[in-house]
């Protein structure tokens, strides 16, 4: 028999609220040893993230991985970590306020939350909290650009499993994948210039590095669309960029156990590039909305230190997308072509007003 959650209690004369959902994968709630543990138990024991049996998984994760990965990454969490906490939760807490100003400037009164697919805020949580609050209708948007059972289908899957115990249902949308949204990529090629004007168009001897997060070479056989969805964003920034082929490459980072997973990994290419003469090399993370410990850490600091000690000269990170204007605009964009349909009111003041003190913040950041 199932058993069915229990139902918040009903509120006559109140009127029906929409909600769009954004959903990130997820951060420990502390830079510990223990805190990275429990995080890293929950992303690593998801089928979908890890497709090998699972009782040779479970011995292999709880006997060796949980043991001794858990201090290891506690230290590189440490490195990023900030006063208010997770880069990645931070910004994704920001985005979602930015994104409620911005559809309340179009005239949509629409709830906007943030939740992560491991760790909290849960999905489940989050969604229960929206219908408590009269959310009927819910737009789920996973910020994976590219479209991977291993990120979307899985906070989908989530999403799925608490709806399947509820007695009343609210309605339900998803996002798929926005790799080749128009506003996405005017978004990423708009950061890459700004950068430029700062610090020069490159010269002959560059790469700009477009470095997406890797998964096992097996799901692409298996019939996974992530490799192919990366590579038309990177087509499509080099286009915007008006770049050619010998001046951008297409790589994919944070390899983890002994499989083979899709090529060429980031950190070799930067080695090789350093080898070969290449004097500068500008790296970007198109994959990551919201910059996090694969971007800041990986990337932005092992990622220099490799190309450096291989003789390169010129190491430059772009940051993510994070709060600019542009990438939000781009979001309210894809959220209200999903949203049509559906009823809206105008947004109080209040959410304008926070959308500009937002604004004011994220524009100091990045001076």
């Amino acid at each position: 028999m199932t058993t069915l959650l229990r139902e918040p209690a009903h509120r006559h004369g109140t009127a029906a609220q929409t909600a769009v959902l954004l959903i990130n994968l997820g951060t420990p709630e502390a830079p510990t040893a223990s805190a990275v543990r429990t995080y890293l138990k929950e992303f690593l024991s998801d089928p979908r993230v890890v497709e090998i049996p699972r009782a040779l998984w479970w011995l292999i994760l709880n006997g060796i991985v949980l043991n001794v990965r858990p201090k290891k990454s506690a230290a590189k969490y440490a490195s990023i970590w900030t006063d208010d906490g997770s880069p990645l939760k931070v910004h994704s807490e920001r985005q979602a306020k930015m994104l409620r100003g911005f559809l309340g400037q179009a005239g949509h009164q629409v709830l906007v939350a943030n939740a992560m697919r491991y760790g909290h805020p849960s999905i489940p949580a989050t969604l229960a909290r929206l219908k408590a609050e009269g959310c009927t209708r819910i737009l789920l948007l996973p910020l994976y650009p590219q479209y991977s059972s291993s990120t979307t289908a899985s906070a989908f899957d989530a999403a799925f499993a608490w709806l399947a115990a509820l007695r009343n249902q609210p309605e339900i949308r998803t996002v798929r994948s926005f790799a080749d949204d128009p506003g996405y990529i005017a978004a990423l090629a708009a950061s890459v210039s700004e950068h430029w004007l700062v610090h020069g168009r490159p010269s002959a001897s560059y790469r700009l590095i477009m470095s997406f997060h890797g998964v096992p070479r097996s799901t692409l056989e298996k019939g996974d669309p992530y490799h192919c969805e990366c590579h038309k964003t990177g087509r499509l920034l080099a286009e915007a960029l008006a770049l050619r082929p010998d001046e951008y490459q297409i790589c994919f980072q944070s390899r983890f156990g002994r499989a083979q997973w899709l090529q060429p990994y980031t950190a070799p290419t930067l080695e090789a590039l350093g080898k070969e003469g290449v004097r500068r090399v500008d790296v970007m993370c198109p994959g990551f909305p919201a910059d996090c410990l694969e971007t800041l850490e990986e990337i932005n600091i092992e990622g220099d230190a490799s190309f450096v000690a291989a003789g390169g000269k010129e190491y430059r990170y772009i940051a993510c997308l994070n709060e600019r204007d542009d990438w939000i605009s781009a979001l309210a964009a894809i959220a209200t072509t999903h949203l049509q349909g559906w009823p809206t009111q105008a947004l109080p003041d209040a959410a304008a007003l926070e959308l500009g003190a937002l604004r004011a913040k994220a524009l100091g950041a990045r001076t």
